[in-house]
Formats: structure tokens, sequence, C-alpha cells
């Protein structure tokens, strides 16, 4: 397990991460109900002993651009030790979306030159970083899935560069599409949200990032 006693982690996104959580952060149900709070859930139940504090700081609809505009008050001045950053659906998505509106979509290159700008502040401050690459529950062909794979491979090159922990979730959804529809994963039409089982096929990615032992601890009535 690569956290240890009183680590913070923190979680940063778009509304994948949000996933319904109260504001400011930690307020009430602060974690969402989503692949955060079952992070938390899980830290909390194989390690209590570590007394792990787990902090949601996602927004529904941002991009890149936005964490860059809050880059401060939701990451640096709260100090994590733990770091994890999945964004980009909303990168692609708005190029599909809104495909008026040119002049505003991320490019490519502004998307990695912003990553590594915001990496470059926080990583001297960290024990450890992970980075989350978007998805897009679909087959490779679609376009939008053929352009989201263009931006999860900047994640993969920013996480060697980093030396950071990489959670690849397409390839995750990909695996599930093996044995069902991955948008079956999807909390409606949209092939983005996740149900249930979709946030926990991220926790578990999260997780396994980290070197969670999940056998750990006594069965239940034992």
């Amino acid at each position: 397990m690569k956290l240890t006693q009183n680590d913070k982690l923190l979680l940063i996104g778009d509304s994948v991460t949000d996933a319904g959580r109260d504001y400011p952060v930690g307020y009430k149900n602060g974690l969402g109900n989503g692949y955060p709070a079952l992070v938390d859930a899980l830290l909390r139940t194989g390690y209590p002993e570590l007394n792990l504090l787990v902090l949601n700081t996602g927004i529904g609809g941002n991009t890149v651009r936005d964490l860059k505009k809050r880059w401060q008050s939701d990451v640096l001045d709260l100090k994590p030790d733990w770091l994890s950053i999945m964004i980009g659906i909303n990168d692609v998505w708005r190029q599909f979306d809104t495909p008026e509106a040119v002049q505003s979509f991320v490019t490519l290159e502004e998307y990695e030159a912003t990553l590594r700008e915001l990496l470059d502040a926080v990583q001297p401050g960290l024990k450890g970083l992970i980075l989350v690459t978007p998805y897009y529950m679909a087959v490779h062909e679609d376009p939008m899935r053929s352009l989201m794979d263009r931006y999860g491979a900047v994640i993969k090159r920013l996480a060697g560069d980093y030396g950071a922990e990489l959670v690849n979730t397409q390839a995750a959804f990909d695996r599930m599409g093996h044995h069902m529809i991955q948008s079956s994963l999807s909390n409606g039409w949209d092939h983005v949200h996740p149900n249930t089982a979709g946030h926990m096929l991220i926790a578990r990615g999260l997780l396994n990032a980290l070197d969670f032992e999940w056998d750990r601890g006594s069965p239940i009535g034992n």
C-alpha cells in the first residue's frame, strides 16, 4: 500500500469525479456518490489504522482550463500528499456537442501544455501523483472515442514524464466490453457518466495503482 499514516488523497476532475458532491470541499456529502466515495469507503475499511483523508474537488463541466483557474484554491491550498487527476472528457466532448464554437475548443496542444504547467506547480509538494485517462464508452471507430484516445495518450505520456501512477480507464472499459455493451456501465445515454458499476471500475483502477490489498483484513463473521 503506497499511502501511509495520515495521508491526504485529493481527487480532482469533472462531473465524473464530482458525482453530486456537496460544496464546499469536505461538507456533508463532500465525496459525492461516485468513485471518490467508493475509494474512501474501501480505504477506510481496508486500512482503518492509517487514518486517511480523501477529498473530492471535482466540478461538473470542467475542462483543463477550469482546473487551471482553480488550481490554487482547489489543489495547492489543500496541500494533498497524493493527488489524482482525471480530466479531458469535456475537452473532447465540447468539440462534438457544440461544434460551431471552434474558438472555444481545448486543443490537444493546449491540453498537454496546461497539464504540464499544473503538474510543475504541484509536484514538488506531493508524495505521489495519479493520472487517470479520460474515456468514452464506445468502440474505437466512434469519432468521439477516437479523439478521446488521443487525449488519453497525452495522459500516458505525462505519467511517464512525471513518474506518476497511471490509471487507464479506457482500457478497463474496453475489457468490460468483451463481456457486455460498454454503455451498460453508463448512467444514461451519453456513454460518459458511469453508473455504480462503472464508478467501481474506476475506483478499483485507482486503488490498484496504490497497491491496495483486496484480501486484507478478516472476513465478516470470523
